[in-house]
This record gives structure tokens, C-alpha cells and sequence, in this order.
């Protein structure tokens, strides 16, 4: 059995030279409660990848965005995440709306290059984020 797509948001402050990155904590499912995850979600039958990232970041934050380029990961292109899950990820900016944890998360904190590996991240994001503060945030 393959594994299901989920698509996911790398918010950053500005998608020419991002400084900080929005990190959201899960609030459940309780095995998951505390860790901290890019915003996103499962694409539904019918959805482009595309469609179901606006979907899900207007539903988990409430905010539309611009998407910038696709952070392509070594996965065919994707991130494998867990054995159940490969993620495509995109960079974002906010144009509409003020960030808010709305469904699965209980809090959002922006954090700068140099702060990014001062929350738990989840497991299968931990290789995303250092690829990110490695080549793509500056500071």
C-alpha cells in the first residue's frame, strides 16, 4: 500500500528572504499533543495538492496565502514523514487574516533561523526544518 499525500506550509515572514518560519503545536491526537508541525493537511479525492493546502491552512489558521516555491525533498520530490505519509511542501506568505491555531492546534509561534530547533518538532519534520535552516532562511 503507498502512502497517502499531505501537503503542508512553510510560513515564512517574507518569501524573497524569510527570517522566521510559523511552527503550529499539535493539541491532539493526544499521542501527538505538544509537538510541533508545519501547518496542513490530507489532500481530499478531487483536490490538487494546491487546492487542499489553501483549504487546509484557511481551516487550521484561518489566513489565505501566497505560495511561493515548492521545497522539494529528496522522496521523489517529497517528504516521507511517517510509513503511512509523504509530504509536499511549499513555501507561503499570509496576505489575508492573522494566524490563529483553529482546529488541531493549541498554539503558533514564529521563530528565526536560529530558533528553530527550540520547540519538538514532530519526527518526520525534524529533516525539513534543518534543510530549511540550512539553505533557505536567512540570519
Amino acid at each position: 500500500m503507498g502512502r497517502r499525500l499531505v501537503v503542508a506550509a512553510a510560513l515564512v515572514d517574507d518569501l524573497g528572504a524569510p527570517t522566521a518560519l510559523l511552527a503550529a503545536r499539535r493539541s491532539r491526537p493526544v499521542e501527538l499533543a505538544g509537538m510541533w508541525e508545519f501547518p496542513g493537511g490530507k489532500v481530499d479525492p478531487g483536490e490538487t495538492p494546491v487546492e487542499a493546502l489553501h483549504r487546509e491552512l484557511d481551516e487550521e489558521l484561518g489566513v489565505t496565502v501566497e505560495l511561493g516555491a515548492e521545497v522539494a525533498g529528496p522522496d521523489d520530490g517529497g517528504w516521507i514523514i511517517t510509513d503511512r505519509h509523504v509530504m509536499r511542501l511549499w513555501l507561503a506568505r499570509v496576505t489575508a487574516g492573522e494566524p490563529e491555531p483553529q482546529v488541531e492546534h493549541d498554539e503558533l509561534r514564529w521563530l528565526g533561523r536560529g530558533e528553530l530547533m527550540d520547540v519538538p518538532w514532530l519526527t518526520g519534520d525534524v529533516r525539513i526544518v534543518e534543510h530549511l535552516r540550512a539553505g533557505v532562511l536567512a540570519g
